[in-house]
C-alpha cells in the first residue's frame, strides 16, 4: 500500500471500514467463485475457514451449503453491522440459523492486526457457528 493511502485510511475510521468491509467480502466471495479467488490472492488477502462442531455435525452437503450462504451474504445493517466492516453476519440453512464471523488477526495468527485493513500483515478468520455455539 503506498504511504499516501495507508495514512487516509488510518486516519479516516469511515474509509478504513469500507476497505475491510471490500476485502472481508471478497474473502468470503472466494469461498464459491474462483475468480474471486484469483482476485483475492492477487490482492494478498488471506485467511482460513473453520466450522464449528455444530455445523460439521450436520453432513458435508449442509457444510457446503452454508459456504454457499455465507459467501452470498449482503444483508448488513446497523444492527449487524455497526461498524460497517463486514466481519459478522446471519444465514438460514436448511431452516436452521447460523452465524458467520471473521476476525482479523496478525501474520502469525496470534494477536489481533495492528493494521487490519493491509493484507500484508493481516489473516482472516471465518468461522461459521450455530447461535448456541457463540
Amino acid at each position: 500500500m503506498e504511504t499516501e493511502t495507508v495514512n487516509d485510511i488510518e486516519n479516516d475510521t469511515t474509509r478504513r471500514a469500507s476497505v475491510i468491509a471490500a476485502q472481508n467480502d471478497l474473502f468470503r466471495k472466494a469461498l464459491i467463485d474462483p475468480v474471486a479467488a484469483i482476485e483475492m490472492r492477487a490482492k494478498g488477502i488471506q485467511g482460513q475457514v473453520f466450522v464449528t462442531p455444530g455445523v460439521s455435525g450436520e453432513g458435508a452437503e449442509f457444510q457446503a451449503a452454508a459456504l454457499a450462504a455465507v459467501a452470498s451474504d449482503t444483508r448488513f445493517t446497523e444492527d449487524n453491522d455497526p461498524y460497517g466492516d463486514h466481519t459478522f453476519g446471519t444465514v438460514t440453512v436448511s431452516d436452521q440459523k447460523l452465524f458467520w464471523k471473521i476476525d482479523l488477526y496478525d501474520a502469525d495468527f496470534t494477536y489481533g492486526s495492528e493494521r487490519p485493513f493491509d493484507p500484508a500483515v493481516t489473516r482472516r478468520v471465518l468461522t461459521i457457528m450455530c447461535p448456541s455455539e457463540y
